[in-house]
């Protein structure tokens, strides 16, 4: 039960099966979260998701987490969840966002933020912030990840800032910022996901 291709809904709507996701650890660890099923909506798994957050591990704590293609929220939760103290949730699709909000409101997280919009029109904008934590799980064969990479290099990281990179297992070679060095990388059946750091 790898992350392979988007979760494809089974509902004739994009929005009407429910979904939920689990949070694995920290403050609120085996919380179920609901998630609105939509095509393109590809929530990392447990496996995945519990890999990842071991390798962030010592720097969790007290980060600024930035979350550019949100969906169901899995990983921003998470890193909520396990200390993080600011957390921004970038969803373009209206109601993706309005369930990240609901769910904001159940875990009582005054220290989460969710923006509906383009997280590259968001990113091409000057930066009014700066993050240590930037996750980049976006919908595959499209280019997003690349493109949200160099945007992120505009002023929105601090220094040594980690990015998760998660992307299609298959893709020809991801074009990533020359300053950034690549700490970790796995893959899980149709899935690779790698773990950055900007120098």
């Amino acid at each position: 039960m790898h992350k392979t291709k988007k979760k494809h809904l089974k509902t004739g709507s994009n929005h009407k099966k429910m979904g939920a996701i689990r949070i694995i650890s920290g403050k609120h660890r085996g919380r179920k979260l609901p998630v609105l099923s939509a095509e393109g909506l590809r929530p990392t798994t447990d496996r995945v998701k519990e890999t990842l957050f071991n390798w962030l591990m010592p720097y969790i704590n007290q980060s600024n987490c930035l979350d550019c293609f949100a969906g169901a929220g899995s990983l921003g939760f998470e890193a909520l969840s396990r200390g993080a103290s600011n957390i921004t949730l970038i969803e373009l699709d209206k109601a993706a966002a309005k369930q990240l909000n609901t769910n904001k409101v159940l875990l009582n997280a005054d220290n989460l933020k969710v923006v509906n919009t383009n997280v590259l029109q968001y990113l091409a904008q000057p930066a009014d912030n700066k993050y240590d934590l930037v996750f980049i799980d976006p919908p595959f064969y499209k280019g997003l990840a690349e493109q949200a990479c160099a945007l992120l290099n505009n002023g929105w990281l601090n220094h040594n800032a980690l990015i998760y990179v998660e992307l299609e297992s298959n893709s020809s070679s991801t074009s990533i910022p020359d300053q950034w060095t690549l700490l970790k990388e796995k893959v899980a059946g149709q899935v690779a996901y790698r773990l950055y750091q900007a120098n």
